[in-house]
């Protein structure tokens, strides 16, 4: 089983929409949370967000997190929103060092490795968010799916993805 954490600020726009698009993908072995790394537990996502996964048909009902040991401890990787972040839960949770890195670095994003934060931003400002993590998704996937058929194949074929 592949337990992907995806962590930002508050956890009501980023992290929940990248957990929510995730989750829609329906890939068996993988299970997908989400936290903030300064997030009141128990808010909603933003209306925003709300909105945007509606329109993709993405149903997700959310209440944010605070990002704490357990879930550290339960997550395979940990991909956060921003550089930022990432060195937030190694400050807070050093024991995460080799599993914590940003979505788009773990996408193969060499340059900015950074998820603009949209909050309180328009509508549309929270599309170009969405898009964009969409997309790092994408590849993130991609990438998780030849690092499971390659550690198949070391196991003699008998995990799971």
């Amino acid at each position: 089983m592949t337990r992907i954490l995806f962590v930002c600020t508050g956890n009501t726009c980023r992290s929940p929409m990248a957990e929510a698009i995730l989750k829609s993908k329906k890939i068996p072995g993988i299970e997908v949370k989400s936290a903030g790394v300064y997030a009141m537990d128990g808010a909603p996502a933003s209306s925003h967000v709300q909105k945007i996964l509606e329109e993709e048909s993405i149903e997700h009902v959310h209440q944010s997190s605070m990002l704490t040991k357990g879930l550290v401890d339960w997550a395979s990787y940990i991909f956060t929103m921003t550089e930022s972040h990432k060195r937030t839960v190694l400050s807070m949770f050093p024991n995460s060092e080799g599993k914590v890195f940003t979505l788009k670095e773990f996408a193969g994003e060499k340059i900015n490795s950074d998820i603009h934060d949209p909050f309180g931003g328009s509508l549309e400002t929270y599309r170009k968010t969405y898009i964009d993590i969409s997309e790092n998704i994408k590849k993130i996937i991609e990438k998780l799916m030849v690092s499971e058929t390659f550690r198949e194949e070391e196991d003699g074929g008998e995990k799971e993805i």
